[in-house]
């Protein structure tokens, strides 16, 4: 069972195509939605029973720390006992410390604020990355960059150009920890609705990520 946030700690289209990108993989996730008005609020009886747990995009990190806060232990506990958390822009910012869930072997900030960012909009836009050596462009909108202490291990999947870490998978306890700044799971309809071009859709890249974060 793979378990996807929606309520108001995410944007409305972010935990459907999240929920598309897992349904598409080849783990064969029984997806369910949770969050205070779905049929299963999150909790750590709701966690027991899942493989994985992914935070889809929202708003602002204070606004949706301050939603999810009561539930990081909950979810510390449950990544740290085995289970896979996969974040995607703002739930790549909670994986984070500083708010956020202390997931990573570091923390995460603005990839706008960053030296030699080559995005400086909070709009919607994309962004260049290296993603396994192979240079794609995604959907982007104010995302976070990666930041790790010397010596952690973490596999790093992508990059942007000034050199600060787009995604990642990391261990944390006997859990993995899968986040991203960009958007690798945006559908045609987001890249529509920005003025962007659809061709820049990066699904294959979204489910290399769920696939690292399984192995």
């Amino acid at each position: 069972m793979a378990l996807v946030y929606r309520g108001p700690a995410s944007s409305p289209g972010c935990p459907e195509a999240v929920a598309a990108l897992l349904k598409s993989s080849r783990w064969g996730f029984d997806v369910r939605y949770v969050g205070p008005a779905e049929d299963v609020p999150l909790s750590a009886r709701a966690l027991a029973g899942a493989t994985l747990y992914a935070q889809p995009g929202g708003e602002s990190l204070a606004d949706g720390y301050g939603h999810l806060r009561r539930d990081r232990e909950a979810i510390r506990r449950f990544v740290r006992s085995g289970g896979r958390y996969l974040g995607f822009c703002l739930g790549g910012y909670l994986a984070g410390a500083t708010p956020g869930f202390g997931l990573l072997p570091g923390d995460t900030d603005q990839y706008i604020a960053s030296s030699g960012a080559t995005v400086a909009t909070t709009d919607s836009t994309v962004v260049e990355v290296t993603w396994q050596g192979r240079p794609r462009a995604l959907f982007f909108q104010d995302g976070p960059y990666f930041w790790v202490r010397p010596g952690a291990d973490v596999d790093v999947l992508a990059s942007y150009p000034n050199g600060t870490i787009a995604a990642l998978v990391a261990q944390f306890g006997a859990g993995r920890v899968g986040v991203v700044g960009p958007h690798p799971e945006a559908t045609d309809d987001w890249y529509d609705d920005a003025g962007l071009d659809a061709v820049r859709l990066g699904a294959d890249l979204g489910l290399d990520l769920v696939d690292s974060v399984m192995r």
